[in-house]
């Protein structure tokens, strides 16, 4: 499975660009977490909605990602320059304590072992002391629920390229590796202007389920690391 042609894909492709899961609700959420001033480096950059937000609120914003397409469009757009680059998580192209924080949301899933491990050394490495780590997982995901099959060559993958699934318990052991403090809760995010009254009452129920750690559809761990 070639994760970059899958990543390509999903964030240029206008057909699909935004299709298949919102995701307003949960870069809100994230952009909530910056402090007003803070230098951040986002990994896995989507369609540049947390970006934007970041940028909105007066944040200092670096972005990597694998895509030159989206990153190119993002310095044009926001006027980041060389604070925006291609590459990958386990080969930060930044300096060491270059960051006060550091999101991936929706990123750790799509890496194997090797390279999970690799990019938590690199996230400890471009932090500053005293420096966050934050970002978010999908919550319990049955990777088999979303395999299919490639009509040309007959391969099964997952259809979002994910290759890991995390438990609370797992997540906070594998953060735990490399970060000395590690909280991670269970989390429903919604946009709420983008829902009718029957979404906002359905989005009102799975928040409350969340909140009392009770497992449910489209929910998500969020989690914060710190720590050597």
């Amino acid at each position: 499975m070639e994760q970059d042609k899958i990543w390509e894909a999903y964030q240029n492709d206008a057909s699909l660009v935004g299709g298949c899961w919102p995701s307003g609700g949960r870069y809100s959420y994230l952009a909530k977490q910056v402090p007003v001033g803070a230098r951040v480096l986002n990994i896995g950059v989507g369609n540049g909605t947390l970006e934007r937000l970041l940028v909105q609120k007066g944040v200092q914003v670096s972005c990597l990602d694998p895509s030159n397409t989206a990153i190119e469009r993002l310095r044009d757009e926001l006027d980041l320059g060389e604070n925006a680059q291609a590459g990958y998580s386990q080969a930060i192209p930044f300096p060491d304590d270059s960051f006060d924080l550091l999101i991936m949301s929706e990123v750790l899933e799509h890496l194997d072992e090797d390279t999970l491990g690799e990019t938590l050394n690199e996230v400890m490495r471009v932090l500053r002391p005293a420096g966050r780590f934050v970002g978010t997982v999908p919550a319990d995901e049955n990777l088999a629920d979303s395999l299919v099959v490639c009509p040309h060559c007959a391969e099964k993958f997952h259809r979002w390229g994910h290759v890991q699934s995390f438990s609370k318990e797992r997540l906070v052991s594998v953060l735990g590796t490399v970060f000395s403090q590690v909280e991670a809760k269970r989390v429903a995010l919604h946009d709420y202007q983008q829902l009718n009254w029957k979404g906002k009452i359905l989005a009102a129920v799975t928040e409350a389920q969340a909140a009392a750690d009770i497992k449910g559809s489209n929910q998500n761990f969020y989690f914060e690391a710190c720590g050597s």
